[in-house]
């Protein structure tokens, strides 16, 4: 079995908290054949970028790179997610257009490739992750190195004509032709993949799986969702339900029913429709005055962007006009909450919620919607409300799914969610989780592996 070698922008460390599905996924098949794991080491530093970290652990080698303040700035805070990121959640309103920072993208993409390549093995297999290092591929085959190559985008992709929009679209996506195997969360991503082949990037479809480049070449293009640890998940709920946060969260509701949004402060995710949705929920269902209190978490990221704490603003002001129009003495219908919390608490607090609200405007998978599944109680399980544009609905059928954007359609589903009786939630609740068993994080990287070696 040959050696695994993964690149990803940031590497699960050995010390360091492991919470995440994929640092679980790829730690196990790092153990399983021996490997090198290679990324940005998340530092920033004065002088050039490029000194190196290294660090084992059984079998698995770590090595890590500093990166200079500008191109830090230039490949991660500019191109990446500034202009990729926006694009990938169909949103050219918010791309930067900045071709300084296209060109540090670049940049650091060939620092990758010149550090890397004379560290790889003529029979490794090499696996790429994620929209920072697209071009990587490409690079490494430019400097000699003819292993196989795959590559997994955990984010959704837009249609051709928005990836046309952008500007030298077609030098970075036809960059992808360097691999040899495309891996995307749905078939949607596939197909969309496929149709910019044809009509922009002068490739053409062998048949539903294969694109012809160009120059000639065959690349594999699949759907492989991701999964999570789902027997983990559920024992650390059990494990849980005594943690010092989550009894304290218990006693607080009262006998209250909780419903549960945990995101990441970012656009794509939705949370003034969600607000807004749940302020429409306390109008057109007065029911649940008093009877439902709602606790958004969503921790600061890339708080330095001006799109970022202007959302953050919009959603205390939200906040601040849903409660003050809503609440009595004892009752705040919505907790706004903007820290972090350790993995472990939080499975807890999502066995503790009756309702599950993920309701991104697009997400290429959501792991918060398995995870909420994975926690629940089988005995007396709560129930997902879950955005039709989010990857996991192509799973998680026995959700209510929703349209994040109609607001009545989703304060009539968090209404019913509130309102499920017993036996029909735990009918929903067993079927989706008997798919997470099925489909965890372990099968996934294991039939990318096959895939990608023709095992």
């Amino acid at each position: 079995m040959s050696r695994l070698v993964v690149i990803s922008n940031r590497v699960a460390l050995p010390g360091e908290n492991r919470a995440g599905g994929l640092a679980t996924g790829l730690l196990a098949a790092l153990r399983e054949r021996g490997g090198l794991w290679f990324g940005w080491s998340g530092r920033s530093v004065n002088e050039a970028s490029g000194a190196l970290h290294e660090q084992t652990d059984g079998a698995i080698r770590f090595l890590t790179m500093d990166l200079s303040k500008a191109d830090l700035d230039s490949y991660y805070n500019g191109f990446s997610n500034r202009a990729l990121w926006p694009l990938l959640h169909f949103r050219l309103d918010l791309v930067d257009y900045d071709r300084g920072k296209r060109e540090g993208y670049w940049k650091v993409n060939r620092l990758f490739a010149d550090t890397l390549a004379p560290r790889l093995r003529e029979d490794d297999t090499i696996w790429i992750h994620d929209y920072h290092l697209i071009p990587l591929a490409a690079l490494l085959r430019e400097r000699g190195i003819g292993c196989r190559m795959g590559f997994f985008l955990h984010v959704p992709l837009p249609s051709a004509d928005l990836m046309q929009a952008l500007p030298e679209h077609r030098a970075l996506f036809s960059a992808l032709y360097a691999y040899d195997l495309l891996g995307f969360q749905t078939r949607r991503d596939v197909d969309r993949f496929q149709s910019y082949v044809r009509l922009f990037a002068g490739g053409s479809l062998v048949d539903a799986d294969t694109i012809r480049t160009p120059d000639g070449r065959r690349v594999i293009t699949s759907a492989f969702p991701i999964g999570i640890d789902t027997a983990q998940i559920a024992r650390q709920a059990r494990s849980a339900v005594g943690n010092k946060a989550v009894r304290s969260l218990r006693h607080s509701l009262q006998h209250r029913k909780l419903a549960i949004g945990v995101d990441r402060l970012d656009y794509s995710k939705g949370l003034p429709e969600r607000f807004h949705g749940f302020e429409r929920y306390l109008q057109r269902h007065p029911q649940g005055r008093g009877a439902l209190t709602f606790l958004q978490i969503a921790p600061v990221s890339r708080g330095s962007v001006a799109e970022y704490r202007t959302l953050r603003s919009e959603l205390e002001q939200l906040a601040g006009h849903i409660n003050g129009a809503h609440a009595d003495a004892d009752w705040t219908p919505l907790r706004y909450v903007n820290r972090n919390y350790a993995h472990s608490t939080l499975t807890g607090f999502y066995r503790e919620a009756a309702v599950g609200l993920v309701t991104p405007l697009r997400d290429g998978m959501n792991l918060v919607a398995k995870e909420y599944v994975a926690s629940q109680n089988p005995d007396d399980p709560g129930v997902l409300v879950l955005s039709l544009l989010a990857g996991a609905a192509d799973e998680l059928q026995q959700a209510l799914l929703v349209n994040p954007h109609d607001l009545d359609g989703v304060a009539d589903a968090i209404a019913h969610a509130a309102d499920m009786p017993r036996a029909e939630r735990i009918e929903r609740w067993r079927v989706m989780m008997e798919h997470l068993q099925e489909f965890d994080i372990h099968r996934w990287q294991r039939e990318y592996l096959q895939v990608l070696e023709g095992r």
